[in-house]
């Protein structure tokens, strides 16, 4: 099939983005090209405004357009308790249950040997410098191999230092059946249950 470069250029830099392949890129670039040309500059000139304006938080590396971010900035949060997370796509998601009020650490990743991502590699040390007055951490790394390696290698750095170590619990999600979970997720919620 033939295609104008420009076209082949779209596809291949959409294809770039994660979650997208060939044939999604092949369809946004088609779904770009019957846009119209303001719409299609709108989103361009959005794209690189948030190139030029985020960067991340100098205390917890979230991204930010103030430095330090508004959860940082924020006198009504608990600076005593630190939930680390990978990425800062993990507080938006933890900021819409409205029941964590302390503040975050951002990592910047997981350990992955395979990838060849190891402890030096996220913010591990700038974590440390932060414990001295916190009460409790909760460390919220995903529940997959690459998660609880980082989740084993902080529990170790920080649990001689003092402060409370705790890990977000996972298993069952609400609204789901017993018969469809599988053995893993099962254990987990096992290991993870509690007094009534």
């Amino acid at each position: 099939m033939y295609l104008a470069p420009s076209m082949t250029r779209l596809i291949e830099e959409l294809s770039r983005l994660p979650s997208i392949g060939p044939k999604t890129a092949q369809r946004l670039a088609f779904y770009i090209l019957k846009t119209p040309k303001e719409e299609v500059k709108r989103l361009a000139d959005v794209m690189l405004e948030v190139k030029e304006r985020i960067k991340s938080c100098s205390v917890c590396f979230n991204i930010t357009e103030d430095d330090p971010c508004r959860i940082c900035q924020d006198i009504n949060r608990n600076k005593k308790l630190i939930c680390v997370v990978e990425q800062s796509s993990d507080i938006i998601a933890l900021e819409k249950t409205k029941e964590y009020k302390g503040i975050y650490h951002v990592l910047g990743g997981a350990i992955s040997p395979l990838d060849g991502i190891g402890p030096d590699h996220l913010r591990i040390k700038e974590l440390l410098n932060r414990i001295e007055d916190v009460e409790e951490i909760i460390i919220a790394t995903n529940p997959n191999v690459e998660g609880e390696a980082t989740a084993l290698y902080l529990t170790k750095l920080i649990k001689p230092l003092g402060p409370k170590l705790t890990r977000i619990a996972y298993g069952i999600p609400v609204g789901g059946d017993l018969e469809y979970a599988d053995e893993v997720t099962l254990a987990k919620a096992m290991e993870g249950r509690r007094l009534l």
